[in-house]
């Protein structure tokens, strides 16, 4: 499939695409982490996006996987409404400073940062530190 983005087009593979996102999805809901981290990359790789397509649209894909998985959790009773208050002004100070800084920094950096941060998060999933 092609997709037109600003005047520039991009061939993406939607069978990786959809097959990706709900592996992703299952494995981020059953564990409770965002998506984020394993979305990025299989867009920015498998699907070969730029980053700065790739990180808006995966944002907005992990939305309504996360929507729904909370919805869940929260049906559940797996669900602390006092640690989500604490953690939702954070989380939305964060959303708006964060894609300015990205604005101002070369891909390859993003890149690199986000890859350092998959290492500490696959670090701290394995219990190594």
């Amino acid at each position: 499939m092609k997709v037109d983005f600003w005047g520039q087009e991009f061939e993406v593979n939607m069978v990786v695409g959809c097959i990706g996102g709900f592996i992703i999805a299952v494995v981020s809901s059953m564990f409770g982490f965002g998506g984020g981290p394993f979305m990025v990359p299989l867009m920015s790789v498998a699907l070969r996006l730029p980053m700065y397509l790739v990180v808006g649209s995966s944002l907005l894909a992990i939305f309504f996987s996360t929507t729904v998985s909370s919805v869940r959790h929260y049906q559940f009773g797996n669900f602390d409404l006092y640690f989500f208050l604490a953690m939702f002004p954070a989380a939305i100070l964060g959303g708006y400073i964060a894609p300015q800084i990205a604005k101002r920094v070369s891909p390859l950096v993003v890149k690199r940062i986000a890859c350092v941060g998959l290492v500490v998060l696959a670090l701290n999933l394995l219990g190594v530190y």
